[in-house]
């Protein structure tokens, strides 16, 4: 007979190559449904075995209940979380899942403090005298602490702008690097001091001091930058479970957090280099970011648009390309984007898309819709491998994107998004853009685009406006079967 350790470690084993196999399916659309699978199953696996080996531990039958009932009901609020959810709501919900994360990691540290403090059986059973490693585990408290405050009060931040609950703009308080400068060096002495001498004042101190540096760092990030900051959250709440794995002395958990850490940092840094920004400017909340005004000025007048207008130009195109933005989320459009797809390939049209690496407010958002609509994968293309085809193509549909679209990036110096990749769908005959109104984008910036001369703006809803040019397609065809 294998025992529930045995059993359970190699639960732990298998899980832990589940996770594996989930990242690498979860990098291709064509995979990304089987990762997703592994990934449910390893954290079956592991639920299970972890469940199994508290039972076995001999705790009492109330504990027993009482986690029992806490699984129950955690499950039965995240399927109905993920029932109900649109797309459109995803970021903050994913904001707010890191911050459980990080709020877990909190109490995972103090129940391991005050459980060595006021428990001198617990030091000897962790064998932290026999061992010599009682500072270490002071260490790993403080350190797990640290790390779960940060990424609790930060994700709740990213989760208020993300929802619109507050202002967008990132907070500019005087000297914000040598706060953040001197929460970092005060943790650092805390930590050490803590070390030597534990006690709750000094723990409580660096909750505080994390709690407040969390809040200052993602509060100091602009809208245009939060699809960074959700995958850098979702590598701090890694961070924060490889921390509570230590803690625990749960192994999976280690190796867990080490995979969504190292994954989310990775990511975080390809969408900072996506966007011309720097990697510790962005993770420092802003630290040496150099703020300038941009251009508010005259652009000039905008030409608009009608649906029938807009399907007699598709008519007579033989190449077009399609990039949507965060508006095509909100108006729900993908099903009608796709439903146009489909009448112009039928006609003969090369129909392609452009898709920014930020789109939307989540890394992968565009993909996941126009996949969800059925767009096929091979027409849906990235940033580096359509911006030199826009010198060909006929016309631009821009629905409901703006700033992974705008040429000040390119064009001037002095705009907050200088520098930044963009779609340059200027370059093309001609540029159709689906907005609902005039106003800037996520990042507060004004479109020249909106004003250029092969520029026209079709104002409404962008879900009704696709329906619209799609029937009118579709009744140009049966007029001329007629014929």
């Amino acid at each position: 007979m294998f025992s529930i350790l045995t059993v359970t470690t190699a639960a732990y084993l298998v899980a832990a190559l589940l996770f594996v196999l989930a990242l690498a399916g979860l990098s291709r659309h064509e995979t990304a449904r089987d990762g997703a699978f592994f990934g449910m199953v390893g954290m079956t696996a592991a639920l299970a075995a972890t469940v199994a080996l508290t039972v076995d531990a001999g705790i009492s039958s109330t504990n027993v209940a009482v986690m029992i009932a806490a699984v129950l009901v955690g499950a039965a609020i995240g399927l109905q979380r993920s029932r109900v959810v649109q797309m459109t709501g995803m970021p903050e919900l994913i904001a707010l899942l890191h911050s459980f994360v990080g709020l877990a990691a909190v109490l995972v540290g103090w129940t391991s403090f005050l459980l060595v403090e006021h428990d001198a059986g617990a030091v000897e059973a962790l064998r932290l005298d026999a061992e010599g490693t009682l500072g270490v585990h002071h260490a790993e408290v403080v350190i797990g602490v640290f790390i779960g405050a940060v990424t609790f009060t930060g994700s709740v931040v990213a989760y208020l702008k993300l929802a619109a609950r507050i202002k967008t703009a990132p907070l500019d308080l005087p000297g914000k690097n040598v706060l953040n400068v001197g929460a970092l060096l005060a943790f650092v002495m805390v930590t050490i001091w803590f070390c030597v001498d534990p006690s709750t004042r000094l723990l409580v101190l660096v909750t505080a001091v994390a709690l407040a540096l969390g809040w200052h760092l993602v509060a100091s990030i602009g809208g245009g930058d939060m699809p960074v900051v959700v995958s850098m959250l979702n590598s701090y709440s890694g961070w924060a479970a490889a921390a509570s794995g230590f803690l625990l002395e749960n192994d999976l958990l280690v190796v867990t957090g080490a995979l969504v850490g190292s994954s989310g940092a990775y990511l975080s840094y390809i969408m900072c280099t996506a966007m011309n920004r720097s990697f510790l400017s962005v993770i420092a909340g802003g630290f040496g970011a150099e703020v300038r005004a941009g251009s508010d000025g005259d652009h000039g007048q905008h030409t608009e648009t009608t649906a029938d207008q807009v399907a007699d130009r598709l008519s007579s195109a033989s190449r077009v390309v399609i990039t949507p933005g965060y508006g095509m989320a909100v108006a729900q459009a993908q099903y009608a984007v796709a439903e146009l797809t489909a009448r112009l390939r039928d006609r003969g049209v090369d129909v392609r898309f452009g898709i920014h690496p930020v789109a939307g407010r989540l890394p992968g958002h565009m993909n996941v819709l126009l996949a969800e609509a059925k767009v096929p994968y091979d027409i849906v293309l990235e940033l580096d491998e359509i911006n030199d085809d826009f010198s060909v193509t006929d016309v631009v549909l821009v629905i409901g994107a703006n700033d992974t679209v705008n040429p000040a990036a390119a064009e001037d110096p002095s705009s907050p998004i200088a520098g930044m990749p963009v779609l340059q769908v200027w370059n093309a005959g001609e540029v159709v853009v689906f907005k609902r109104s005039m106003a800037a984008g996520y990042a507060g910036v004004q479109n020249p685009l909106f004003f250029r001369e092969n520029s026209r703006m079709l104002f409404g809803d962008a879900k009704e406006r696709v329906g619209e040019i799609a029937a009118a397609l579709g009744s140009d065809v049966r007029q001329k079967e007629t014929r």
